[in-house]
């Protein structure tokens, strides 16, 4: 009973908003709850991608975990890099274009880092994934329709693997889960590496 009245105490927080990510974790079996970290992502001056990406979703993780003390927390962070250029969500229509533009035709890499914080507010694990993505070379007809579903401006780089954006993909190198937003098979490594309960047991 006690498990029941302070079930945060086992569960895995996911600290992210994404429905990629918590679908992936769904799919996967994993049991656990979200609770969206507010953290900013700006890229400080020179910072390389990778060490981008790790800052952000540990910043993520901690912020999270400082305010659920006991519980496992998982933050996360993906990122679009071409040309040592590191592509985020779209600010507009034009911010979009832009960046899809960069993309036809060429190959870029997709970066996720993924943080684990242990029950102690310690960190458990830390790792960036990276998968290697083919464009196919793109009329500017082609980058407005795409643009007018809408579907690009939530997502790094301007474009989902797994929606209508996998018409604008030509080959996938490495981890397809870890362009969606979760290199899946990374994190229950991980997760089982640590003892975490990952079962709907723990509810």
């Amino acid at each position: 009973m006690t498990q029941r009245h302070h079930p945060a105490a086992s569960l895995l927080i996911l600290a992210s908003a994404s429905p990629r990510r918590r679908e992936l974790l769904q799919q996967a079996g994993v049991a656990f709850t979200v609770i969206p970290s507010n953290a900013a992502e700006n890229v400080l001056p020179g910072e390389a991608p990778p060490d981008y990406a790790l800052r952000v979703a540990e910043t993520k993780a901690r912020e999270v975990a400082k305010l659920h003390p006991g519980s496992w927390v998982i933050g996360a962070d993906t990122i679009v890099v071409i040309d040592t250029e590191i592509l985020g969500k779209p600010r507009d229509h034009s911010d979009g274009q832009r960046m899809l533009r960069l993309l036809s035709g060429r190959i870029h890499a997709v970066m996720t880092a993924f943080v684990l914080i242990n029950r102690n507010g310690q960190t458990e694990t830390r790792q960036v994934v990276t998968t290697t993505v083919t464009f196919k070379s793109l009329s500017d007809a082609q980058i407005q329709e795409y643009l007018n579903t809408g579907e690009p401006f939530d997502k790094a780089g301007a474009y989902a693997v797994q929606g209508i954006g996998a018409a604008l993909v030509e080959r996938v190198e490495g981890s397809y889960s870890n362009v969606v937003g979760l290199p899946i098979d990374e994190v229950m490594a991980a997760l089982r590496a640590a003892g975490v309960n990952t079962t709907t047991e723990q509810l």
